[in-house]
This record gives structure tokens, C-alpha cells and sequence, in this order.
């Protein structure tokens, strides 16, 4: 079996690397001796010339240094501040500098060269999301003719958001570099064949094949997905301990985000509110828990939203909270996985509403996490790509106030049966695209791909 390459913005670390991503390639890496390659975690004043090993894993890892100022361009600056908000949705909110595009290209070749060495004739190399898109261009002008996989695990932009990057023909370039993208979702398969044809002229040979400038590539949708099967024992066996309790007999509605703009969590504090002040019979009888740990401290857009949401949680429980019941508990940290897990099962609503998605794996680990006899509603929007697999949750805009309010009535007023119905539908689902699926479909989409290419050489 050729060996697997796996190159990705942050390296699992630790003795018992963890992670979603891990998860799903954990079997590939160990069965074919694997490699993983990633960025170190803190920039460095003089960084070395060499990718470091780091031994006690069940298989290869290799880091690369970054000194601050290529952190700073590279990771803070193009790929934080242009490419996140262009891709979703937000070009209001990218910082357009010269000096940062030219600080990703700096790192894609920098990167690329210090991988060469350690590259194997027959590897197979999977190129994980935004940061790297240039890795695959970088790797080829260095003469790697190997199978090069590459998946976006955020959305793709539409026509118009691409066309505000300051290099939307330079991006279809890099992918062409691919021999197989992977996106979440049929809709970012769809932005990246308008926005390539509108931008380049790329053309789509059939459902799957595009070409530009003399190169071809396979382009298919892999939905993500969770170890639904481990995620379902953890919640099912999740301690009392870890539960939230009332002073009333409300039921607990939960969201799960990073503190993120495109997670709309202001959006779905003013649902909220419209709930409170349209049906008084539920004060006290719901109780909402946001859980949204910081990201990108030191961006200006990531401190307006901290901000931002504080004072819509307190401005809310200053109106409505009585000496017995607060509405909302806004938490800005992280917690395990496993108190998630029995956080989930006890809610009569998880609220996965953002503004743009890639996939949004909280949607299935709430599911995963339900107790089949008496499970929780999920409350869904439309722009996370989860959607296009889970349409038997209450989907809504969550741009409307009025109709994310109207579905957190139903989901509390919803009947055991509708409840359990809605929810077979979507276990199947979770249960059957897990993670392993995911990387199974992906990687054997790739060895096609390889061995096409070894047949026309």
C-alpha cells in the first residue's frame, strides 16, 4: 500500500493525538506507515531550515516553523483575514494588503520545499483546507508528479465573493495543481464551477471533470462526518455531574460554536428575544446555553463580535430573567468533549444556526447524542452545508428573527413522535456517512485518480 501523506495547517500533537480529523485517518496512516505534516503551533524567532520530527504517535509527524512575520502573513493576514470572510460570505470584512498574499506564497513554497526530501515516489499527499490551497502549485513547480488530494473543509465562494479576491485567476491555478478536490457540500461544488468558468473560463468536461490551461481535475462532494458510533456511547454514558440544573422546570436549548462571524450567534440572541417577548407562557420554561470559546484574539472583527454578543446576553437578561431563571448562560470558554456530549443529550434543542458553513459537525454530534426513546429537536439553518443531509431538522433562515423564533416554539411543543421521527431519519444518516466513510470515499477517489495517471504516462 502506498504510503499517505497528510499536510495540514496544525499538527495533532501530544502522545494520543486527538481530533476529528485524526479519527478519520488513523487507520490510513498506520496501515500504510503514514506521514503527517503540519505547522508547529507558535511562531519562532529563527525558524528552522528543516521539517522536526516528532516521535510517540502511531504514526510519522513533521512540523515546519513559522517566524512571526510569515505568521502574521500568512496565517493572520491571508488566510484569516481575506480568504475566511471571502469564503464565507463576509468580503465587508477582509483586509486586502499586498503583503499578505505575498507573505501565503512566501510560506506554500516554503512549505513545499521543506517536504520534498521526505516524499516518496509512490506516496499519496491529501492537502487539508484554505491555508494550503497554493501547497499543490508549489509541490508541482518543484517537479512532485505524485497523486495530490486536496479538501476544503469551509464553503467555496460564489462568483461574486471570488471575484473580490485581489487573485481569483491565481486561485484556480493552485486547485488546478490537484488531481482531486474535495468540498462539504453540492453547493460549493456548484460556486467553484461558476466562479471558475466566470473567472477563467475553466471549463466542466462532465459532472466531475473540469479543465483549464491544459490541465485537468476531478472535482466531488465528501460530506464530513463525526465518530457517530463513539459519540453516541459518550453521551449515553455521560456523568449526572456534568448536567445543567434549574431552579425551574425549564428545558435547556444549547449552542456549541467558536466565537466566530459566521456563526450568527447574535442573530439567534435577537431569535431568542423575539421568542421571549412574543410568548411570555415560555419564560422560565427554556433556558438557553451558548457555549462559544475565543478564536483569533487580536482581530479586529473576532473582538466586535465578542463584543458584541456580551451585550446582547446581558441586555436580554436584564429584561427577561427573574430571581429563579436567567434566559441565557453565555460561556466564553472551551469544555471536553465528553461534557458536550451529555450537555447534548439532556437538551430539548440544539441550535446550529450559522450564517455560511462548510459542514458544521455539531449538528451531527447533537444528533449522535440523543436519547432515541425521548430525543431533542434540531434546529437548523440553511446555510450550513450539514443541510443537504439532514433535511429532516427544522430548517430556517437565521437572517429571520420571526423564523427561528417560530421554530423554537415548535421544537418545544413538538410531540414525542414527530420528535423520534425526525430523529431516526437523521441518526441514519450520521451513522452511516461517519468519519471513516468520509475518508474511505475520499481516499479511494484518489487512488482512481493516481492510477489514471500512471496508465497515461
Amino acid at each position: 500500500m502506498s504510503r499517505l501523506v497528510v499536510v495540514s495547517n496544525r499538527l495533532p500533537l501530544g502522545d494520543n493525538p486527538s481530533g476529528g480529523l485524526v479519527v478519520a485517518l488513523d487507520d490510513a496512516l498506520r496501515s500504510s506507515g503514514g506521514l503527517w505534516i503540519g505547522f508547529s503551533g507558535e511562531p519562532v524567532d529563527d525558524p528552522a531550515d528543516a521539517l522536526i520530527d516528532h516521535p510517540g504517535a502511531a504514526f510519522d509527524r513533521l512540523s515546519f516553523d513559522l517566524s512571526p512575520e510569515d505568521h502574521h502573513n500568512y496565517y493572520l493576514g491571508f488566510s484569516n483575514s481575506v480568504l475566511w470572510p471571502i469564503c464565507h460570505g463576509r468580503a465587508d470584512l477582509s483586509h486586502l494588503d499586498p503583503i499578505y498574499l505575498d507573505g501565503y506564497r512566501k510560506v506554500s513554497a516554503r512549505i513545499a520545499r521543506l517536504m520534498v526530501p521526505h516524499l516518496r515516489p509512490d506516496d499519496r499527499i491529501w492537502v487539508q483546507d484554505y491555508q494550503l490551497f497554493a501547497l499543490g502549485a508549489e509541490l508541482r513547480k518543484l517537479g512532485v508528479r505524485n497523486a495530490i488530494g486536496h479538501f476544503l473543509h469551509i464553503p467555496f465562494p460564489a462568483p461574486a465573493e471570488c471575484a473580490t479576491l485581489p487573485n481569483p485567476a491565481e486561485l484556480f491555478d493552485w486547485m488546478m495543481a490537484y488531481d482531486l478536490v474535495g468540498f462539504q457540500a453540492r453547493r460549493d461544488l456548484d460556486n467553484f464551477a461558476a466562479s471558475g468558468h466566470h473567472m477563467t473560463g475553466m471549463e466542466q468536461t462532465d459532472e466531475n471533470r473540469f479543465a483549464l490551461g491544459g490541465r485537468t481535475l476531478r472535482a466531488e462532494v465528501f460530506p464530513i462526518g463525526i465518530d457517530a458510533r463513539s459519540f453516541v456511547e459518550e453521551a449515553r454514558d455521560a456523568p449526572d455531574a456534568d448536567r445543567v440544573r434549574f431552579l425551574t422546570n425549564a428545558r435547556l436549548m444549547i449552542g456549541v460554536d467558536r466565537l466566530d462571524y459566521s456563526k450568527g450567534i447574535p442573530q439567534r440572541f435577537r431569535a431568542f428575544q423575539q421568542l421571549l417577548d412574543k410568548i411570555p407562557d415560555l419564560h422560565e420554561q427554556i433556558s438557553f446555553l451558548q457555549i462559544a470559546p475565543p478564536t483569533r484574539s487580536g482581530v479586529q472583527a473576532y473582538d466586535d463580535i465578542r463584543e458584541e454578543t456580551e451585550h446582547l446576553a446581558g441586555r436580554i437578561n436584564g429584561q427577561f430573567a427573574t430571581l429563579n431563571w436567567t434566559p441565557i448562560r453565555f460561556i466564553n470558554r472551551p469544555y471536553p468533549r465528553q461534557v458536550l456530549a451529555g450537555l447534548y443529550r439532556q437538551a430539548r434543542i440544539g441550535l446550529v444556526t450559522p450564517l455560511a458553513d462548510g459542514m458544521n459537525l455539531v449538528a451531527k454530534e447533537f444528533v449522535a447524542a440523543q436519547d432515541p426513546e425521548d430525543p431533542g429537536v434540531l434546529i437548523l439553518s440553511r446555510f450550513a452545508g450539514a443541510v443537504e443531509q439532514m433535511p429532516a431538522a427544522l430548517v430556517i433562515n437565521p437572517h429571520d428573527a420571526h423564523e427561528t423564533a417560530a421554530a423554537m416554539a415548535s421544537a418545544m411543543r413538538m410531540s414525542k413522535a414527530e420528535r423520534k421521527s425526525r430523529h431516526q431519519e437523521l441518526l441514519s444518516v450520521v451513522l452511516e456517512k461517519d468519519v471513516a466513510w468520509w475518508s474511505a470515499a475520499y481516499l479511494k477517489a484518489l487512488d482512481e485518480e493516481a492510477a489514471q495517471d500512471a496508465l497515461t504516462e
